[in-house]
Formats: structure tokens, sequence, C-alpha cells
């Protein structure tokens, strides 16, 4: 038993998610990814929702969901 657990161990889990955030401006819902290398506007009123720093982004607005 104790085998699967270390097998499972051994498998390595994603840093990285899909967000759905809101438009602090408009609204607006939108689906972004947490580690984007450009920056991300709002579809509506294009206020930058996420800025990239090379790494994990820095969010701007208010996540309403990670999804895995």
């Amino acid at each position: 038993m104790p085998k699967k657990k270390r097998e499972k161990d051994l498998i390595p889990q994603p840093n990285s998610r899909f967000l759905r955030v809101k438009c602090l401006n408009c609204g607006n819902q939108q689906i972004i990814f947490g580690c984007s290398a450009t920056d991300v506007e709002c579809l509506v009123c294009g206020k930058v929702l996420l800025q990239s720093t090379g790494g994990k982004a820095r969010i701007l607005t208010k996540i309403l969901e990670v999804l895995s």
C-alpha cells in the first residue's frame, strides 16, 4: 500500500492555474491564466487585469474562482 502513495507523491502537481476573475471597472467575468507571459486586459473595457512579472503574474482584480 505505501508503494502507491510513494508513486503518487512522485508525480509533480502544476503550480499554475486558470482563474475566473471579475473586472472591477465593468463587472465582466473572464478566465485568465495565472502565469501569463503578457499583460491581460478586460475584453469589454480594456482595463489591465493581470500584469506579467516573468513568473507568477500580478493579479489586479478580484478572483472569483480557481479552476483546476
